[in-house]
């Protein structure tokens, strides 16, 4: 091999090093909530959402069907949780009011990671807090069936302390699903009002 193409081959090896060095880089400091997010079917599409059987805070049995014809947001968290869950749903109070007339496709469903004190009524209560936006999808249920629905949209959490004083720890990522109940875009809890609309907007455009 001439000396010359001895180089090229060996500058494209170290670029390409490079390369997988950084793409390594960056996603070893993403959230495991986040590169489960990134693993695809064959198809291509993210294996995120799937069944799930649920209760919302009226005490109606629902199911992934909930999902058909709206644009959903679905968020996990609890209610005892003291600061990402209400400043969340603050942010998408106020991402409802960005998307203005585009707001009436758009609901938001918050799944409990702590069906063990988050029962219908303790969803509703919370839920019914002016600082929320309105009519959010509070959904509980046994603790495997809240599992189940955590496993499907590849959200974690785990249980923390012992006793009454227990906290849970949870993933922060909010799912964009499209009326066809499939997913189109993480969120991260602290993309902001703006960009978060801008997001939707976008999947909204694309169908």
């Amino acid at each position: 091999m001439p000396r010359r193409s001895i180089l090229i081959f060996a500058a494209v090896c170290v670029a390409l090093a490079a390369v997988i060095a950084v793409t390594t880089i960056v996603l070893s400091g993403r959230n495991d909530a986040t590169r489960n997010v990134l693993e695809v079917s064959e198809t291509g599409q993210p294996l995120v959402g799937g069944p799930f059987q649920l209760v919302d805070q009226d005490g109606r049995t629902v199911d992934q069907t909930i999902l058909n014809s709206k644009w959903s947001l679905v968020f996990f968290g609890f209610t005892y949780c003291p600061d990402f869950c209400p400043t969340t749903l603050g942010v998408l109070k106020a991402v409802k009011e960005q998307l203005g007339d585009q707001a009436k496709d758009v609901q938001i469903l918050f799944v409990t990671v702590d069906p063990e004190r988050d029962t219908p009524q303790a969803l509703k209560d919370y839920l019914s807090s002016d600082g929320f936006p309105q009519g959010v999808i509070g959904l509980t249920g046994t603790p495997e069936q809240a599992a189940a629905a955590a496993r499907a949209y590849r959200a974690s959490y785990a249980k923390v302390g012992q006793g009454a004083d227990y906290t849970m720890q949870h993933s922060l990522t909010i799912y964009l699903m499209g009326p066809d109940g499939r997913f189109r875009a993480a969120l991260a809890h602290d993309l902001g009002p703006q960009r978060s609309a801008e997001v939707i907007r976008r999947s909204m455009a694309r169908g």
